[in-house]
């Protein structure tokens, strides 16, 4: 039977939407659930300030009166300004093993771009860069981090098949956590602040983060992506809401920060304990007792795997080994919550600044993911 497409426009039709992108996964014991109210609240404009600079349609794919498949087609005015280009992105496709309904959807979502006079199709990426985006080549045998987009094998030929073609490729790497931090790197970052003028910032929670230094750190984080793919300046808001979602996650023993002799921050590192097999035992539902697991995982005192979110580095401090004093700072902990495994997130394989921040520390790269493009 012919696959029917239907666009998602009522509250119902979303939760099946999000459902079908965690079912399709159901027993894979590498694939990481997302929250499922997050999920939702990401296509809720009163939710998502990313929204306020963004529009995007939702489609699902049916056979049999069955869901077979999902896409969603999304515009970023503000990076298309920043980037002069005129892509309409897809993001949240997933479906079954069947190029019938993989063709289907991203027709669906080509026609949608075209008619919003949009040049070409870009994916698998979010609104934002802190959305989950790329596509898995390699690593299918590797853990999934909660900030990761994972994907079966098969998606691979369809999206060839359908003419995507590569665009960037990132890569991820798993570090065997130090018992502390190297010795050469205590003494480079002893170094590094003494020359640079710069000092360690340790703050214990998100209070005395906001009445410190309100939200300047994300000018941190906007000063040193801004030159990284898809990327976009943050709005006020869309720092107000990233902070609210994620910081009081966030176990501030492994948030670090480093400040110039003015107090400004000019460094961030994030990272927080693996929420994946939490999310696995919840399917990423916090009622009625997903809760439970993911505090648990959060408030734990002894961990094995570790997921760094991310570190940034103003331009202007950049190769001055500023890396050196968030590894130094974090590596005593390590030992502390007997972590053995830290998981990346997604490195573009042509940032070799941020590749060396791993330079020497005991590690491997095991994943590859890649983001298409085709002309409309």
């Amino acid at each position: 039977m012919s696959v029917i497409i239907k666009e998602v426009k009522s509250k119902r039709d979303l939760r099946r939407f999000v459902q079908f992108g965690i079912d399709l996964y159901e027993g894979n014991p590498y694939y990481c659930p997302p929250i499922f109210m997050d999920e939702m609240d990401t296509f809720n404009p009163k939710k998502n300030p990313a929204l306020d600079v963004s529009e995007f349609v939702i489609f699902l794919a049916y056979r049999d009166n069955k869901i077979v498949g999902r896409i969603a087609g999304l515009i970023n005015h503000r990076a298309n300004e920043a980037w002069n280009v005129k892509k309409c992105r897809f993001g949240w496709f997933d479906f079954i093993d069947d190029y019938e309904v993989f063709q289907a959807l991203m027709d669906a979502v080509a026609a949608w771009g075209k008619s919003k006079g949009m040049e070409a199709l870009n994916g698998p990426v979010g609104f934002t860069d802190f959305d989950k985006e790329g596509l898995l080549i390699e690593g299918f045998e590797h853990n999934a981090p909660m900030a990761s987009l994972y994907t079966h094998p098969y998606y691979i030929p369809l999206y060839e098949k359908y003419g995507l073609e590569k665009e960037v490729d990132w890569i991820e790497f798993q570090i065997l956590a130090p018992k502390d931090a190297p010795e050469r790197m205590k003494r480079i970052a002893q170094i590094v602040s003494k020359r640079s003028n710069v000092h360690v910032v340790k703050v214990k929670n998100v209070k005395e983060l906001k009445a410190k230094y309100g939200y300047s750190y994300f000018d941190v984080f906007d000063e040193a992506y801004q030159k990284l793919y898809n990327y976009q300046p943050m709005t006020q808001r869309q720092k107000e809401y990233y902070c609210k979602m994620y910081f009081p996650l966030l176990n501030f023993d492994f948030v670090t920060m480093v400040a110039n002799d003015k107090d400004e921050i000019i460094a961030v590192g994030v990272g927080m304990p693996s929420l994946s097999e939490a999310l696995r035992k919840c399917k990423g539902r916090l009622f009625p007792f997903g809760w439970y697991h993911l505090l648990k995982a959060l408030k734990a005192k002894k961990m094995t795997d570790f997921d760094l979110l991310l570190i940034a580095v103003h331009p202007d401090y950049q190769d001055k080994g500023i890396n050196s004093l968030i590894f130094a700072e974090m590596g005593p902990h390590f030992a502390d919550y007997e972590i053995q495994r830290v998981e990346t997130t997604s490195i573009l394989e042509t940032n070799s600044k941020n590749q060396a921040n791993f330079a020497d520390l005991d590690h491997i790269q095991h994943k590859r993911r890649r983001a298409y493009i085709k002309a409309l």
